[in-house]
């Protein structure tokens, strides 16, 4: 099934299943945040309940879509795709490090920052440099610690697109101080369009994922295009890690880091800024996998930088 989360006439945000351009919503009060956390028998009967006898009907094109879960309890973002790491160090003349194929590492970004699939991303305050990354992100729908990969597989609810924005040059100068990426990522990260279970996918799986085709258009010219099968670090893999000595929660987010050629930085290292400029005011982003749907999002103005002293 397909879930998607959004605000009515009302402004209340509901859920539903998307089926033949509908969404089939359930009644207000309930969120997808509720229907999992078990082994996923809740979230399939409200879905054979929405089917079968929906509240409302609400045409998806037009719906105002948030994130499935519009504030998950954690958000944290891998960096799961050899090529673009491989990509990125070889530009700056670096070699991979060992430790990359025996740590599957990851920092946490903002819950408090989750953009719908087709929300405004208003420029972050400072930054010269925004780029897009182009990820695909895991729900987890049932809690667990320290599982292991098979295991943490079935605490999968579901699969959505994940843009995690970036601001390159603020993200550069935190990281240089061994402390980060911090402000240079969490103004943003958009997902969406809704929330596919895994069975749906099943017939696409291959090695360590699943063979679909991710793709990124800026104002309509195609940047970036690779497959979620050649990640390096499964999904298991990731919960496994994540919840090791401590617990994942329902609802937290798993990122699976930028694929190949899946973000500017990546693209203008080996091409050059001209060809691949940094994004600007009113440039619109468009990122789509196969299955899980697209996700459109436009920069606009944002606030001015304060500073943090009086100069």
């Amino acid at each position: 099934m397909r879930w998607a989360t959004f605000r009515d006439g009302t402004g209340t945000e509901r859920v539903g299943v998307v089926s033949d351009g509908d969404i089939l919503a359930l009644a207000p009060g309930v969120r997808l945040l509720d229907l999992i956390g078990d082994d996923g028998e809740r979230l399939a009967e409200a879905g054979a309940r929405a089917l079968a006898d929906p509240v409302d009907l609400v045409p998806y094109e037009s719906a105002a879509l948030l994130a499935p879960i519009p504030q998950p309890p954690s958000v944290r973002d891998f960096y799961a795709f050899e090529q673009h790491v491989k990509t990125a160090r070889q530009r700056r003349g670096l070699e991979m490090d060992p430790d990359w194929y025996q740590l599957p590492v990851f920092y946490f970004s903002n819950p408090a920052a989750i953009v719908g699939a087709r929300d405004d991303v208003p420029m972050p305050p400072g930054t010269q440099q925004l780029d897009f990354e182009l990820e695909v992100a895991a729900v987890v729908g049932r809690g667990g610690s320290n599982l292991d990969p098979e295991e943490a597989e079935d605490h999968i609810a579901g699969f959505c697109v994940m843009n995690d924005w970036s601001a390159r040059d603020i993200q550069r100068r935190e990281m240089k101080l061994s402390m980060g990426p911090v402000k240079g990522k969490d103004f943003a990260t958009t997902l969406g369009p809704v929330m596919t279970t895994p069975d749906e996918l099943e017939p696409y799986g291959k090695d360590r994922a699943y063979d679909l085709v991710m793709r990124a258009t800026v104002n309509g010219k195609e940047y970036s295009r690779a497959s979620l099968a050649e990640i390096y670090w499964s999904f298991g893999e990731m919960l496994a890690y994540a919840s090791r000595g401590t617990r994942i929660l329902p609802g937290d987010v798993i990122g699976s880091g930028t694929c190949g050629t899946g973000c500017i930085l990546e693209l203008s290292l080996v091409h050059g800024e001209e060809a691949y400029p940094w994004l600007k005011v009113g440039d619109e982003v468009v990122l789509e996998v196969q299955e899980l749907g697209r996700i459109d999002n436009r920069v606009v103005e944002g606030p001015p930088l304060r500073p943090l002293r009086p100069e």
